[in-house]
């Protein structure tokens, strides 16, 4: 059913401290003329509370749900398949008659608010240091403002990770900007070097002492107005220690869709309907792989996002958590304190879950826990190592898996990689060479215009900015499971695989290059020809 949205766009006084919200929404729904009475028989106070929204009640099977944002086609969507009616989306334009109605409507959650103001933390998760240019202006220490300028320069750029490298003179930095390496500069002296790694440690809540073996941490920045994760990582080296510290940038990665979706990361609508009909199946095994650094686990987090409607108990074990997904279970693997995939996967399946997601498969022992749970039931999202989707296969008999079992649970297999885009400010077109073309099995007789781009102060003077996700993605029917089950020979896989639809990763990515989003030199250096 399509939704019915509709902006009433209203400003009420707001209630009195002593007053009740709820009559002050009453009296508003009275005012506009709407007959509506508030429900909370089939939204239930929790939901009202984590989605703020109150519903409605009108006369005819009439439903509405009373907001203070724009209208949130996910939330319709599962309301109106719950109630199976058209609900309006109404937006007040006095949201504290809104929390007031919603705080008042259950005495659970007035009582966490008391304990809160009693002055027991919300949160134990460490504050985030805040980091802008008047800090950047004030910091007395050199060092410290070295390091913020650098953190600061690179959130500016959008890099993925920004490496301290030591030297014999002192430090070389360098960002990694759309998955390639740019030097930034070059600081000299070893005394200067090794201050700047014991910031990052203490940051990072890392002995400072310790300089010969390798240390992890993570610590948070506020950066206008919104807080960013930072993943460090310690490495001792032959002329001090190196750091690369990873940037855990939900925004970068949203590129202002407003949420984290299959479609912000760039996928073409084909992918992206064969991932989500494997993302909605019941129960099985979605697959992603692809080498460290193309995006696997974000891709995970945008299908469990768009899954994510409420009425599934989803759980994820991962090492780290990267990004925090709302009204998911995230559970970080610890190895030290022996809270590894495979165990912490064991308990995972004690707790309930309708969908569960694992970081990664490294052992045996973790692959067939997670066959396991796909053969018994649930929905397991996961990735593993390796270069194409019929890689795959490749990898589990290596871990010594029944493959019977393995196809049984495997729904699909998604194999991707990272392109970087043409810059939108200097993109230049071009006729290809006739050499070009026929490398890259583009010879059609017949011209074909490309772009690239020419270089400016965007992009500096790269070219590219930012990247998008190109797919090679197996789904997998009844056949196609006997040839592998039955060892067929590799060709005869392929050949199966290519009648049921799947494109490799080169075809997705000159097809990208046709429709002028990335370059053909871009293609050579991340995909091969199948």
């Amino acid at each position: 059913m399509s939704a019915v949205v509709a902006k009433a766009v209203v400003s009420t006084a707001t209630p009195d401290a002593t007053a009740s919200a709820a009559p002050a929404l009453d009296d508003w729904l009275e005012a506009e003329g709407r007959p509506w009475q508030l429900d909370t028989n089939a939204w239930s106070q929790a939901e009202a509370h984590r989605w703020q929204v109150v519903l409605a009640r009108g006369a005819h099977g009439a439903w509405a749900l009373l907001a203070d944002r724009e209208a949130d086609s996910l939330l319709l969507q599962t309301l109106e398949a719950r109630l199976r009616r058209p609900v309006q989306w109404v937006v007040c334009g006095d949201p504290q008659a809104l929390r007031h109605w919603l705080a008042l409507g259950d005495e659970g959650f007035r009582a966490l608010d008391e304990l809160q103001g009693d002055g027991a933390p919300a949160s134990l998760a460490p504050l985030a240091e805040e980091l802008s240019r008047a800090r950047l202006q004030s910091q007395a220490s050199p060092v410290v403002r070295l390091l913020d300028s650098t953190m600061f320069d690179a959130l500016q750029d959008r890099a993925s990770d920004i490496h301290f490298e030591s030297t014999a003179r002192g430090m070389a930095i360098r960002y990694r900007l759309d998955g390639v390496m740019a030097d930034v500069r070059q600081v000299d002296g070893t005394a200067v070097a090794e201050q700047l790694v014991s910031r990052l440690k203490v940051m990072a809540e890392l002995d400072i002492g310790e300089r010969r073996l390798p240390q992890d941490g993570r610590f948070k920045l506020r950066v206008q107005g919104r807080e960013i994760d930072f993943r460090l990582s310690i490495m001792p080296s032959v002329h001090g220690e190196d750091a690369v510290v990873r940037v855990l940038d939900r925004a970068q990665v949203e590129q202002g869709q407003g949420s984290l979706t299959l479609a912000s990361l760039g996928f073409e609508e084909a992918d992206r309907a064969t991932i989500r009909g494997l993302s909605a199946l019941p129960y099985g095994m979605l697959l992603v792989t692809g080498p460290t650094g193309s995006g696997k686990t974000t891709t995970l987090y945008a299908a469990l996002s768009e899954i994510n409607t409420g009425r599934d108990k989803i759980i994820t074990i991962e090492d780290p958590v990267e990004y925090q997904l709302a009204g998911v279970v995230q559970i970080p693997v610890n190895e030290k304190k022996g809270l590894t995939f495979a165990r912490g996967l064991r308990s995972v399946l004690r707790h309930d879950p309708d969908k569960v997601m694992v970081g990664e498969i490294r052992d045996t022992e973790t692959a067939q826990i997670a066959v396991q749970a796909a053969l018994t039931g649930h929905l397991v999202f996961t990735t593993v190592h390796a270069n194409g989707a019929l890689d795959v296969i490749g990898r589990f008999m290596h871990m010594g898996l029944d493959l019977y079992n393995v196809v049984s649970a495997l729904n699909g297999v998604l194999a991707q990689r990272l392109v970087r885009r043409v810059c939108s400010h200097c993109q230049t077109p071009f006729i290809a060479s006739a050499s070009d073309l026929r490398q890259f099995g583009l010879d059609r007789g017949q011209a074909l215009t490309l772009v690239h781009g020419a270089g400016c102060t965007h992009c500096r003077g790269t070219g590219y900015r930012g990247r998008k996700a190109i797919a090679e993605v197996l789904v997998l029917d009844d056949e196609l499971r006997d040839l592998i089950a039955g060892r067929a020979p590799l060709l005869r896989i392929k050949e199966a695989a290519r009648g049921l639809g799947m494109r490799t990763l080169r075809e997705a990515a000159l097809a990208a290059a046709c429709a002028g989003e990335t370059t053909l030199e871009e293609i050579g250096r991340v995909t091969i020809a199948a």
